[in-house]
This record gives structure tokens, sequence and C-alpha cells, in this order.
């Protein structure tokens, strides 16, 4: 793992004041660079009653400027992915000529929101000040979709990264963390800004079957028809040219993808956005989708699967690796949906295996998320079946 910038560790133990200590200073002598720029925290929901003491532990002893994070059954660091058991992930970024900025957002300041001035007042950024967002929020008591659309309406095409804190599903409980500060519900976005940029992958986990397709006539979230005929029938015939062994591993796992940036010249994997089919109907022709598409949008039917996600996660780790070419990469965060990991995959830590094959060893931490966050074209969106890989680059 590249120490220069970049470390991640996993504690395993019980919440126990002097270890903590001890790890959290070992963790900061790994690093070696003159100083932290940022810590990004995720605990299992064993430590809920010791967070506050637990955050100030690690600002303290790992001496991090700006902590922030989130709960979650399922933590990510280095190249592991505990799905079980409980603990605590860490890793510390030396960000040079960063300017990092951490806020704290409500539901009521979502539902406040009145045009792309509103964010940018409450946060004091302008669009021109930042580079791209990391954020965490809890998923039960915030309108995450709507948060969204209003920070779009604010900031894009700057992307934001992240995902929706995990944490006792049977309560409604999670948590999200700001410095020292514990909070059951809301968000925290991070801006990143100065010479340090925002760049990754959403691997929305499919393959893109048969070809692509212009939607002559949609009504909300019903197709109800694609190049002139009646959508069932596209999808259908889609499906029957596949090979047979294909088109057992369709059953049960199509999805739609709609392109989001009409203005490029081809399509290709990563510009669509993925969405569930939710039913078809062969009477009337029409399919039920979870987007609401519009007419003239470019479409593609896709499969997702465990072979399909490896693949995709794969190609579009190699390309953002030629994207970047020699630019320095200091880290990353990843968040997974909970559905990917050992069920999806068969194995523990399929991703974040990948993420470090494919860009040499970097310090990584995440979280397995109930929703994840990340651009597709010029905007954001909440996501599913998701792996959100969001990198820290020197911005050139």
């Amino acid at each position: 793992m590249n120490t220069d910038f970049s470390v991640a560790a996993h504690w395993r133990g019980d919440f126990d004041e002097v270890g903590l200590r001890q790890w959290a200073e070992n963790l900061r002598k790994q690093l070696h660079a003159p100083q932290v720029s940022l810590g990004l925290v995720f605990l299992t929901p064993k430590f809920f009653p010791h967070a506050k003491a637990l955050l100030e532990i690690l600002r303290v002893h790992a001496r991090v400027p700006l902590l922030a994070g989130c709960s979650s059954t399922g933590l990510i660091a280095g190249e592991s992915e505990m799905e079980e058991g409980d603990g605590v992930a860490l890793a510390l970024y030396a960000l040079p000529g960063a300017e990092l900025q951490g806020f704290y957002f409500k539901q009521s300041q979502v539902e406040e929101a009145n045009g792309p001035g509103y964010w940018r007042n409450e946060t004091g950024i302008e669009p021109e000040q930042t580079n791209g967002w990391l954020a965490f929020a809890d998923p039960f008591h915030i309108d995450a979709e709507s948060w969204l659309n209003g920070w779009n309406e604010a900031y894009a095409p700057l992307p934001v990264f992240g995902g929706l804190a995990s944490g006792i599903f049977a309560e409604q409980t999670t948590q999200v963390y700001l410095n020292g500060e514990v909070y059951e519900e809301g968000g925290v976005a991070i801006s990143v800004g100065g010479d340090v940029k925002l760049a990754g992958v959403i691997s929305q986990g499919c393959t893109p079957i048969g070809e692509t397709w212009t939607l002559t006539r949609v009504e909300q979230n019903l197709i109800h028809r694609i190049a002139n005929r009646p959508a069932y029938e596209v999808l259908v015939e889609t499906v029957n040219k596949m090979p047979a062994e294909e088109q057992r591993k369709a059953r049960g796992n199509l999805f739609i993808g709609l392109v989001v940036n009409e203005y490029l010249e081809d399509f290709h994997r990563g510009d669509f956005l993925v969405r569930n089919l939710l039913g078809g109907d062969p009477q009337s022709g029409v399919l039920a989708v979870g987007a609401m598409p519009r007419m003239g949008q470019t479409m593609q039917f896709q499969r997702r699967d465990a072979a399909a996600a490896s693949e995709d996660m794969n190609e579009l780790l190699g390309r953002t690796r030629g994207q970047l070419g020699d630019a320095k990469v200091y880290g990353g965060c990843l968040c997974c949906c909970n559905g990917r990991g050992k069920n999806l995959f068969g194995r523990a830590s399929h991703d974040a295996q990948m993420v470090q094959q494919q860009l040499g060893g970097i310090g990584l931490a995440g979280f397995f998320c109930n929703g994840e966050i990340g651009p597709v074209g010029e905007k954001n969106f909440l996501h599913g079946y998701t792996a959100s890989l969001a990198l820290f680059v020197k911005k050139q």
C-alpha cells in the first residue's frame, strides 16, 4: 500500500480507549507525510454508544483536522471487505494543496431549498471554489433524492461521490459523523477544492445487451413505444436474439439503461443510468421502469449478475486508469451496495481487491451502503447495486 499519501486500517476489537489510542497513533505513524488533511471513518452499530468518544480519540491521536464518515453493517479497508462482525474502518489522507470544508445538512434544509443559490448560500461555497463533493447521509430521515437534485442545481457538473449509511435496520437508526459530532439524521458533505480533484468509477453492475434504441412514446415511468414499436415487443426480441445461456442468465436480471448525455457521438458502458425494469404487459406493449424517461432519449437493455458486475467494474477501472494517465492518485473511498459483496460475487472483497489491483495499492476505506451516490454524465444520481469509488487526484 502506498503510505506516502494515504493509509487505511480495520479495528476488530471492542471499544477500548487505550487500544484505540495506540491504534490511531500507529496508523498516523504509517503515513509518510508531515500532516493529515482528511480522515474518513466508518463503524458498525456496536460502537453507537461510544461514537462520540471514539471520534475524539481518532481526531486527537491520529491528528485529523477534518474527520467525516458514517455507520455501516459492513466495512472496507485496504483490499478487505468485512461484511460481518464489528469494527471500525479508518483512512488517513495527506492531500497537498487541497482546500477541504465539511458541512452538515438536514431534512428541513432539503425542504427549504429553492434554486441553485440556496445551497451555495448555506455552504458558503460557490461552484468555482470546489472540484467536487464526498457525501454520506442517513437514508431513513432524509429525502436523499431531493437533496441530490438540489445539489445538482447548485453544483453540477461537479461530481458527488458517496453513499447512504446502514445501521440498525429494525430501529431505522444510522449515524453520520463530522469532526466530533454524531448525528442520527441528515448528512455530511465534504467539499474537495484547491489542488486536489475527485475522479472515480460508478459501476452499476450491468452489461449492455442488444442494441441502442430511441424512446418514441413515454408517459411518466411507462414506456409505450421504442423506435415506434411496442416497447414490450422490442424487449422480447432483444432477449430472443441472445444465446440460450445468456437468456437464462437474463431471467429476473433485466434492467434498462438510459443515456444521460445525448450529445456523445457513441454510447459506451458508463454513459447509461441503470434503473429497474419493473414489469411489462404483452397486451398493451408497455414497460414500467424505475425512472422518469423522456421521449427521444436513447436507451439500451442491461443484464445484471456477478459476471456482468465484475466485467463492468474491471472495464471502468481500466478506463479511469487510462484517463488519469500519470496524475497522482492520493487515495480513495469505496461505497458498495449491500447487495454486492459475497451475496453477488460468492466471495469476499471482490470490489476492494479489484480497485487495488488496477490502481496499485492506494489507501482505501469505505462501507456497504443503503444506496450509492455518484455521477453519470454531468449529473449526480442515487444508485442501487452499485460500487461508487471516489479517488483523490492531484489536479493538473
